[in-house]
């Protein structure tokens, strides 16, 4: 009981913040399918937020990415692209000192609903260790969630990436 009581007083702590928080940009993760839904769905999202900045880490070549928020009117000097991130950890590796450094502290993310849970978990960690807050935006999908251990295992190595640097992405490529 003494180890739920924090977790449960944390959890609300974030949940009254993230009411008072108003994100300062948006965050996509890449990866989505050929149909480029994620990206989709944030260019609509992102003409409700016309002054916030928009990172895209990973997923779909530039050129189909660029195209799509300019079909929806969106303005090409609000996008910064990141394509040094090969997984869900490294997404947040590679953008959050970025981010730390232009005084962000509060993103809107945005993934697939199926894969929120892992991305929160990561993101918690290591944008929380610059003092960034984050707020999920999910996209629809008809996939049900990850599986939980895939959040743990994900958690651990930001956890690692913390305290090492390291994101243990050199070891998965050495397994394939």
């Amino acid at each position: 009981m003494a180890f739920v009581l924090p977790l449960i007083t944390w959890w609300g702590y974030k949940e009254v913040q993230n009411q008072f928080v108003q994100p300062q940009a948006v965050v996509v993760l890449g990866g989505s399918t050929k149909h480029l839904e994620r990206e989709k769905f944030t260019a609509k999202f992102v003409r409700e937020h016309p002054n916030i900045p928009i990172w895209i880490t990973g997923g779909s070549p530039r050129t189909f990415t660029q195209r799509v928020f300019t079909k929806a009117g969106v303005d090409p000097k609000r996008l910064h692209f990141d394509y040094e991130a090969v997984d869900t950890v490294t997404n947040f590796t590679t953008l959050v000192d970025d981010l730390n450094a232009r005084g962000i502290k509060s993103v809107y993310l945005i993934t697939s609903d199926f894969h929120m849970r892992r991305a929160c978990v990561i993101g918690e960690i290591i944008l929380g260790s610059r003092g960034i807050y984050l707020k999920p935006v999910p996209v629809p999908s008809e996939k049900p969630p990850e599986s939980i251990e895939k959040s743990i295992r994900d958690g651990a190595r930001a956890i690692i990436w913390l305290a090492t640097g390291y994101t243990g992405v050199d070891a998965a490529k050495n397994k394939r």
